[in-house]
């Protein structure tokens, strides 16, 4: 049996690989939490997914291995993989917990790899907002 909330996180990954998600999916205050970057307010969330659709060449895909879902929380196993823009491969395995309220995501916590972040991600994410403060 499917729990209705399943199909909010598939739709919330088919969207983040876009480098976009709806307002509709999302609480107008939600929050992020990630074990790089730490709490993240809802304008900072949607600059960090911005930031990282600038870095891929294409799109990210989100491969997801498992949801599990019951009363406000829904968590779904991840793995990830794409392109950078400098040619890269990426991959990444990711365990995200989220909380619905009203139907749409309100917060949402990530837990991952960290080290594939630090050594591909981070570097790219640095060169290109050094980029756009010039």
């Amino acid at each position: 049996m499917s729990h209705p909330y399943h199909q909010l996180v598939r739709d919330f990954f088919t969207q983040l690989a876009t480098g976009t998600i709806s307002d509709e999916l999302l609480c107008d205050d939600i929050t992020f939490w990630s074990v790089n970057s730490g709490l993240s307010d809802t304008a900072r969330f949607k600059a960090g997914i911005r930031a990282l659709n600038a870095i891929v060449d294409g799109q990210i895909s989100y491969e997801i291995e498992s949801i599990t879902a019951e009363e406000d929380r829904a968590v779904a196993v991840i793995n990830s993989h794409g392109t950078l823009i400098n040619g890269d491969k990426t991959a990444n395995n990711h365990v995200f917990v989220m909380t619905i309220r009203d139907g749409r995501v309100a917060h949402v916590k990530e837990f991952m790899n960290v080290d594939v972040v630090r050594e591909k991600i981070a570097p790219l994410l640095q060169q290109v907002m050094a980029a756009a403060q010039q």
